[in-house]
């Protein structure tokens, strides 16, 4: 994945940000990254308003029913290739309305979903470095480091990361 992600986003990546029923904390903490304190655009990230501009999604909050064709529409509407960004806990798996009459799920039940980014809400450094390290703009040894000083050990032998030890 980070092969095809380098060879199609090699300057920037414009993203369109969405919310499926969320609480507006992960909604905070995306605007709070794109602001001229943390400049996203210097890794070339930019948020555009249409998604037949975008090359990413951004998705927070646990997809309800009401939400859920309107998602789908909008998933047809990003071009190929596009990749799909779950923020936050409620995105990841749904959150604490996980097993609500009204929730779906998480944003995987609507779209294929390519990076989560965890926490709730996650910081604007976790946003950005999570984007980052997707794109590759972040050396992947740095990135097992970070994630071996934090504690997650785990996600460095599975994946991609995996890599970067040996």
């Amino acid at each position: 994945m980070f092969s095809i992600l380098e060879k199609c986003f090699k300057k920037s990546i414009w993203v369109y940000h969405t919310n499926a029923s969320a609480c507006n904390g992960c909604d905070i903490e995306i605007i709070n990254a794109l602001t001229p304190f943390y400049d996203a655009e210097r890794f070339g990230i930019k948020l555009v308003g249409s998604p037949r501009h975008a090359d990413a999604l951004l998705v927070t909050g646990a997809v309800s029913r009401q939400v859920c064709p309107r998602l789908k529409t909008l998933y047809e509407s990003v071009p190929d290739p596009k990749v799909i960004f779950a923020i936050g806990s409620c995105a990841a798996g749904g959150g604490i309305w996980f097993d609500s009459y009204n929730i779906v799920g998480g944003v995987d039940k609507v779209m294929p979903v390519n990076f989560y980014i965890p926490g709730c809400p996650p910081r604007p450094e976790a946003i950005l470095f999570g984007v980052a390290v997707a794109l590759g703009l972040v050396d992947k040894k740095v990135a097992a480091e970070y994630l071996k000083e934090k504690g997650f050990p785990e996600l460095i032998e599975d994946g991609e990361l995996a890599k970067a030890n040996k």
